[in-house]
């Protein structure tokens, strides 16, 4: 889908804070392959494939005669079309199938003044493209894309925390089904209601999941990252409930632990209200200028109180953008000061070995003053 003028002006703002962004970090020069950086800086959203298809952006003030000092897309020419009227880049090179794509990409970067000095590829680069790369420019040294995309991708702009927002929207109005679904959910396979849950999150407006849902009934709510399976819902039993979906791109991720029908044993209810409790700490601590780790420290301090200490067996949050986890992570002895704009999930959770499992997530994004939750939805397990 062509982006709306408002996008194309995001993504050209985005590039140019890249390229003044790469000069600070002393690199002089930035290779995007497909993928999250190449949709942050364009809008193009494009799976890797085997064609040699690049983004380099020069870094800004560079001294030198170079020709081309403007981002420039490398595509196979059946992409071109595509690449036009998809992205506001304007300056576009093509290979053709026939082409030495290596030939290419050294012509290019030879324009770009970027034969030699330092250059930044994407993190994830297939060590194909990687190793071109280094054939086409021997003389260049080497870093990694996130040391200057990173720190501008850490912090979300308007538009990208209008797109969370309707994305957590989509989930929250999904777990309000998932409430009035109650006792019909009983009998139902995990995998099943995995189904149902991504049918509703398309039904609220969005598209697709933003990773594999989790549904773990009774004891396999005991494995933090289960996925689904065969087994049925069962009365009385919780539920661990983890999904999200993606609104223009950005991803929702939250995660509530239900009793669909009958009563859950006491041992539950005392766990959930630990989780509860310590989820509402670690929100509240949330603002500006404190530390990733003080969040984590504040969730932690609920649940070791409640005597589940050793239950909690992951970090409390991560961060959320166009990648699902990504900085900062909410992590004990994280060093990291919270800034406004940052999101991350705050995901307290207690597993009993063969029983059951418990965890309650939002996504929250850090204000000028404390923060914003993007979830809404009552936390309670019915």
């Amino acid at each position: 889908m062509e982006d709306s003028h408002a996008d194309r002006d995001v993504h050209a703002d985005r590039r140019a804070s890249a390229a003044a962004r790469l000069g600070a970090t002393g690199a002089d020069g930035l290779v995007c392959f497909p993928g999250r950086n190449l949709q942050y800086l364009t809008g193009f959203d494009e799976a890797p494939a085997e064609r040699h298809l690049f983004l380099v952006v020069p870094a800004a003030d560079r001294e030198g005669d170079a020709a081309v000092t403007d981002p420039t897309f490398l595509v196979p020419s059946l992409y071109e079309t595509q690449v036009r009227a998809e992205t506001s880049v304007e300056s576009v090179r093509t290979w053709d199938d026939g082409d030495d794509p290596t030939a290419a990409v050294r012509a290019l970067l030879g324009d770009c003044g970027l034969r030699e000095g330092r250059l930044l590829v994407d993190d994830t680069m297939w060590a194909t493209f990687t190793q071109d790369l280094r054939t086409a420019a021997p003389e260049a040294s080497w870093g990694l894309a996130s040391e200057a995309l990173g720190a501008l991708r850490v912090r979300k702009d308007a538009a990208e925390l209008d797109a969370m927002r309707a994305a957590a929207a989509a989930a929250d109005r999904t777990v309000e089904d998932l409430r009035e679904l109650g006792a019909d959910a009983v009998g139902m396979t995990e995998r099943e209601l995995a189904d149902w849950v991504a049918d509703r999150l398309a039904a609220h407006g969005g598209s697709g999941t933003s990773f594999d849902t989790i549904v773990a009934a009774g004891p396999n709510g005991a494995k933090p990252h289960h996925g689904c399976g065969d087994r049925e819902v069962r009365a009385g039993e919780p539920v661990v409930l983890d999904f999200g979906t993606r609104v223009d791109g950005y991803p929702s991720d939250q995660t509530r632990t239900l009793v669909f029908d009958g009563e859950p044993p006491a041992a539950y209810r005392r766990v959930h209200e630990a989780v509860r409790e310590a989820q509402a700490a670690a929100v509240e601590a949330v603002e500006p200028g404190v530390t990733a780790g003080s969040i984590d420290r504040a969730a932690r301090a609920v649940i070791e109180s409640a005597g589940y200490g050793d239950a909690f067996v992951h970090r409390t949050g991560h961060g959320v953008g166009l990648d699902v986890h990504e900085e900062p992570y909410i992590v004990a002895d994280s060093d990291r000061t919270l800034e406004p704009g940052m999101v991350f999930s705050v995901e307290p959770g207690v597993y009993l070995d063969g029983e059951f499992g418990c965890r309650i997530e939002d996504l929250v994004v850090v204000t000028d003053d404390g923060c914003e939750r993007l979830n809404d939805t009552d936390r309670g397990w019915r």
